[in-house]
């Protein structure tokens, strides 16, 4: 007989296996939460903030640098870029792709989220620059060696158009100073030329040339307003600068500022200034003078001198805080170690930073509480707070030069 509360043996021989089929059950149940969670989390991390990243050019080993700006960190490296001395680059309107122009004539794409270069063409023998269409649709590339402009379509770069920019008798022209503007086109000067052309992209891939002779001698760099409206080039030949009215380009170029330059004296220049980097506040902009140790106010509803401020150096980039509030300043050789901030208020200059030997490049974050300051000389990028100018935070670098914010998608000539 049995006793009446032993289990049975057949009882024992059913349990087993439902306890087993159970841990089994609760073991891959564990093991698909894991992988989920992995793939969601890889996921929100592919995708996480396009609009916070930055790219650096680290010109000595032709590679990018991708930073984020919130933690003030380096995310990853792309390397395989080539010569990228005098590189910029430009940003898709997802701000996902950032487009890099080599001094080498190479134009790559590179992947912000995924940290990969996904393109790369060599174009040309020797570019300094480019830009994107309206439409994100193309990227325009300028040209030294062989003077011109060629265009391709962003997605896969692929070419849509070869404009040489021939004068005299069949000559071709060093470009210089090429901006996307409004209506589909993209605006550029002639530097053997003394030109200012528009490629019209708004009909289709084969653009309509409008032509502006006689601007003056050498433009060397050329900037557009925030608002589309004037393309300004700065003129190395003589003194003045050359303006186009993009609403009015029937009325032809107007020279404007006919003392702006090196004057009689013919200072000596260590470094061209970049027109890119105009600081607007209000109706003022602020340029640097070319040989001289002074930046320039300019009223721009009458396009008249209003004032010069004395700084340290020959300015090279003359950078505003996106409220307007703060220009700041880096110079030439034998000033590169040295940055000024300028009150746009009252145009007197309140601090004067030393980050190193090799001040290149300054990039505020879109709202500006912070800037990125590039310090070539010590393989350095710097980032500082734009109220208290303290040092928030210190980033290897190899050779850094131009600080690039993806915010620059939506902005017009940058």
């Amino acid at each position: 007989m049995t006793a009446p509360n032993q289990p049975t043996t057949g009882a024992d021989c059913d349990q087993v296996p439902m306890r087993a089929e159970w841990g089994t059950v609760l073991i891959c149940s564990a093991l698909v939460l894991f992988l989920l969670f992995a793939v969601v989390s890889k996921a929100e991390a592919g995708t996480l903030g396009s609009g916070d990243l930055a790219l650096v050019i680290e010109r000595a080993n032709g590679s990018v640098q991708i930073v984020e700006t919130t933690g003030n960190s380096a995310l990853t490296r792309v390397e395989g870029l080539g010569d990228l001395s005098h590189a910029s680059a430009v940003f898709s309107r997802d701000q996902r792709y950032a487009f890099v122009f080599g001094r080498d004539g190479g134009l790559s794409k590179v992947d912000m989220l995924e940290g990969r270069l996904v393109a790369r063409v060599m174009q040309s023998g020797n570019s300094i620059g480019g830009a994107i269409s309206q439409d994100g649709r193309l990227v325009a590339v300028s040209n030294y060696e062989p003077g011109g402009v060629k265009v391709f379509r962003t997605d896969d770069l692929s070419l849509v158009a070869d404009i040489p920019a021939l004068y005299g008798d069949g000559q071709r022209s060093k470009v210089i100073g090429l901006v996307d503007a409004p209506g589909h086109r993209f605006v550029f000067s002639l530097w053997d030329a003394g030109e200012i052309w528009i490629a019209d992209f708004s009909a289709g891939d084969q653009p309509v040339i409008s032509r502006f002779a006689d601007i003056g001698r050498n433009p060397y760099d050329a900037l557009i307003t925030p608002d589309g409206r004037h393309y300004i080039a700065g003129l190395f030949g003589e003194d003045g600068l050359a303006m186009l009215d993009l609403w009015h380009p029937e009325n032809g170029v107007r020279r404007i500022l006919p003392h702006y330059g090196r004057g009689e004296e013919k200072l000596p220049v260590y470094k061209m200034p970049h027109l890119e980097g105009w600081a607007v506040a209000g109706n003022l902009a602020f340029v640097p003078a070319v040989g001289r140790h002074e930046v320039l106010v300019i009223d721009m509803l009458t396009w008249q001198e209003a004032g010069r401020i004395a700084v340290k150096g020959q300015p090279v980039f003359v950078m505003g805080r996106p409220d307007g509030r703060q220009v700041w300043v880096n110079f030439a050789v034998p000033d590169n170690d040295t940055v000024q901030v300028i009150d746009a208020e009252n145009l007197k200059i309140v601090n004067t930073l030393q980050p190193g030997k090799g001040v290149l490049h300054m990039e505020f974050e879109p709202r500006g509480e912070e800037v990125w300051v590039s310090v070539r000389d010590q393989d350095e990028l710097h980032v500082y707070d734009t109220a208290s100018f303290e040092r928030r935070a210190t980033l290897p670098a190899q050779k850094p030069s131009g600080i690039f914010m993806t915010a620059r998608a939506s902005r017009i000539g940058l």
